[in-house]
């Protein structure tokens, strides 16, 4: 009989029980300003920007174009996230945020500090750093580009 090794053997499983634990809170936080994660990345993705073409925000993102186009849609149905035609091309547009998009940007982004403030707070800062120093060491040495959304 072979053994098995157990889930909590894995670091792995410890990593995804506490994303799962900070992305569920953080989703219902924003939840409550009616917007997803994933919604709340895009807007954040273009707050910075000038108005951008989705090809560009799906490179800045690391996402599909397919998925930009889908979560642009959903934010223009909701009044956050405006498209402009281009003058040159009918075929090609930009995306921004709306004034109400914009104004909801630190909304959000208090609730995401609030939500790593609570989550993450019963860790010491020297703790905390080499948490952070370690995933993101992780992220670069393992070339992850994609932004999580979920």
């Amino acid at each position: 009989m072979t053994l098995a090794s157990e889930p909590t053997d894995h670091t792995g499983y410890w990593m995804r029980m506490v994303s799962n634990a900070v992305s569920q809170e953080f989703a219902r936080k924003v939840s409550s300003e009616d917007v997803t994660v994933a919604e709340w990345t895009f807007m954040r993705a273009l707050y910075d920007l000038e108005p951008t073409p989705p090809s560009a925000l799906a490179e800045r993102m690391g996402m599909t174009k397919g998925a930009i186009s889908k979560l642009a849609e959903r934010l223009v149905v909701k009044g956050l996230v405006e498209r402009t035609e281009s003058q040159e091309d009918k075929r090609a547009h930009s995306l921004s945020l709306t004034t109400e998009g914009r104004a909801k940007i630190p909304i959000l982004a208090s609730l995401a500090d609030e939500n790593d403030a609570g989550f993450f707070g019963v860790l010491t800062n020297d703790e905390h750093e080499a948490l952070d120093r370690i995933l993101k060491a992780l992220a670069e040495r393992r070339g992850l580009k994609t932004t999580p959304v979920d």
